[in-house]
């Protein structure tokens, strides 16, 4: 009997040790199994308990960029912390949708086979998949609702700002207008400024308002009109000289301003006016060289005379 029991606890020994084998233990964490679409990233995890003396051959880990696939691995992302009896090892795999159903459809991660090698043996820890429920984008019967149906209306052109435009706009425009300003000034203002200040031009304009002055001055009897209208004539007349002119240098006159030298016949019977009018009144009175009655009135004359000097000067004569 004793001999009976050594042979039955020989033989129980091996079973009781093999039971006694750490084995291996997984937890998994799955994603939501539904709510995904095309490009959607879809990420889960499992923890592994692995005893002392196992090792993870890395040739089981599955490899990620997998192209074909409804969902294509992206990346695995493994840890390892120390706990009792072994190491926990933690594995994170992120998948990413590649498909685009036309109706709900339910996909599985592709399964896991861990294989551990070492002591006491080896041992493979098969992973179970995970449902992944992909919808499609749009349903198939789209709604004739404006916006939803197969033909879209034309997007309006994009708004841009015109600001820095417009401000462009505006500083051309004030120098185009500053532009023209000086063109107008150079061309247009400064040489009919230069015309109406000519010496005889100056004089005609005043000898038309001289007609509202009295006809005969108190003092001497002599038209008072006629008597201003010498004095501007005279006036202009050494303007235009740049000297005081008298019969004698009339010659002179008109060689230096050849523009008058049709009119020296009128400009010599000026003169002599003149000269009767303000330095020899005992001659009598001036009258119009060119009158048939000597009592005619001289202011006309002078006027159509300053009238011609105008035009000589200006050299439209």
């Amino acid at each position: 009997m004793r001999t009976l029991s050594l042979i039955c606890a020989l033989f129980a020994t091996p079973a009781s040790a093999l039971d006694a084998q750490p084995v291996l233990t997984a937890t998994t964490v799955e994603p939501r199994a539904f709510g995904y679409q095309v490009g959607d990233v879809v990420s889960g995890s499992v923890q592994v308990h692995v005893p002392t003396g196992l090792v993870l051959d890395e040739a089981s880990l599955p490899r990620p960029g997998a192209r074909g696939k409804a969902l294509e691995l992206r990346s695995v992302v493994r840890s390892s912390s120390p706990e009792a009896g072994g190491r926990a090892l933690t594995l994170t795999l992120d998948y990413q949708v590649f498909l685009s159903p036309a109706q709900t459809r339910t996909l599985e991660t592709p399964t896991l086979n861990l294989r551990f090698v070492g002591a006491p043996r080896e041992q493979v820890l098969r992973i179970e998949p995970w449902p992944v429920t992909v919808s499609p984008l749009a349903p198939i019967d789209v709604s004739p609702r404006r916006g939803l149906g197969d033909l879209q209306p034309d997007a309006g052109p994009p708004l841009i700002t015109t600001t820095a435009t417009r401000w462009r706009l505006l500083a051309e425009g004030v120098v185009a207008l500053l532009l023209l300003g000086y063109l107008a000034q150079v061309y247009l203002g400064a040489p009919w400024w230069a015309r109406s200040q000519r010496p005889f031009n100056r004089a005609w304009r005043g000898l038309r308002r001289l007609r509202a002055l009295p006809d005969v001055d108190a003092t001497n009897g002599a038209p008072r009109a006629a008597r201003a209208a010498i004095q501007r004539l005279h006036a202009a007349l050494n303007a235009s000289a740049g000297e005081v002119v008298f019969e004698a240098g009339i010659d002179r006159f008109v060689t230096a301003q050849p523009r008058f030298r049709p009119l020296r016949d009128d400009l010599v019977e000026f003169l002599r006016l003149s000269n009767r009018e303000f330095f020899a009144p005992q001659v009598g009175r001036a009258t119009s060289p060119h009158a048939a009655d000597p009592d005619a009135d001289l202011l006309p004359w002078l006027i159509a005379f300053c009238g011609r000097c105008r035009d000589a000067e200006r050299g439209a004569a």
